[in-house]
């Protein structure tokens, strides 16, 4: 079960497994996308499609007729990956393994929705995946297995996914012979010990200029590619958005938002703590592009106070 992006590679390692006999994936419903809205299936479906693969996308994953579906195919074990809905007990209760999730946190740290940008958001030095046996709470499951990996200072929200999820399907494949076998005692989540990383809204991309410049790097990285990170250029008849894809800490001082250099040596601007370096912005309806690129087209006063 899953339909993100992050749920192909558990899906076509499933697939290309010979220990695993699939009897159908499960998606979302394909959903209008673009500018024309045409429908579009999940990247899951495409793969099991072109695998031969039956394809279930209930609206609900609790509804009566889904539900009785899955238990026509009496499958031993179902595997969940950024599948996109809560499991209600009827579906967890089907399985005689139980359903088994790929989670890219090291929980019970980051349970939640957003668990790669939140991670990046809190500057940790290393995050991982997490199989867990599901149970009717979000990611308070059992832990079966782990496997950790340092977070980059080269990394991003895109790099960070890709990466975990290749982890998390090679674990799944080494998890599920151990645990059909017994072999593996699963773990209880400590309470006390969890965090929460809820879903990502646009204006969590706002920057906010009074923060350490560290902390703006940490943000411009964890939400590409969506919302970005994001300020506004003061102008008339309104302000101009730029999106700042990508930054370093500068250790020049300023006052915070406020344009500290503009030339060919770059875009450098305070915050509450030292200044940033912009090596990456987008003007609104533009492309990215470097500081020199931005500035031939853009000119920027010393002393202006972004937003």
């Amino acid at each position: 079960m899953g339909t993100a992006e992050l749920s192909v590679a558990s899906l076509e390692a499933l697939i290309h497994w010979p220990g695993c006999e699939m009897a159908a994936v499960v998606t979302q419903p394909d959903r209008p996308k673009g500018r024309d809205l045409r429908l579009q299936a999940p990247p899951v479906k495409e793969i099991a499609l072109a695998s031969g693969l039956p394809v279930l996308q209930p609206e609900r994953a609790r509804s009566l007729e889904f539900i009785e579906e899955l238990q026509r195919l009496r499958p031993d074990l179902i595997v969940v990956a950024a599948y996109g809905q809560i499991l209600p007990p009827g579906v967890l209760d089907i399985p005689r393994f139980g359903c088994l999730n790929v989670h890219t946190s090291l929980l019970p740290k980051y349970r939640g929705a957003a668990p790669i940008q939140w991670a990046l958001l809190n500057d940790e030095p290393e995050t991982g995946v997490t199989i867990m046996k599901m149970d009717v709470g979000m990611d308070t499951g059992d832990i079966l297995t782990q496997e950790r990996t340092p977070i980059e200072a080269q990394d991003n929200a895109e790099t960070l996914y890709h990466r975990l999820a290749r982890l998390g399907a090679a674990l799944l494949v080494r998890t599920i012979p151990d645990w059909v076998a017994g072999r593996i005692a699963p773990q209880p989540q400590l309470p006390s010990e969890a965090t929460h990383a809820p879903k990502i809204k646009k204006e969590d991309g706002h920057i906010d200029w009074t923060q350490s410049a560290r902390a703006i790097w940490s943000r411009a990285r964890a939400l590409v590619p969506w919302p970005g990170a994001f300020c506004f250029l003061p102008g008339s008849p309104r302000p101009l958005l730029l999106k700042v894809w990508q930054v370093e800490v500068n250790p020049s001082g300023g006052e915070p938002g406020e344009i500290l250099c503009a030339d060919k040596a770059g875009i450098v601007v305070g915050c509450g703590q030292q200044a940033v370096s912009i090596l990456q912005l987008q003007r609104e309806g533009g492309r990215r592009l470097t500081p020199q690129e931005f500035l031939a087209g853009c000119p920027l006063r010393v002393g202006t106070r972004l937003q």
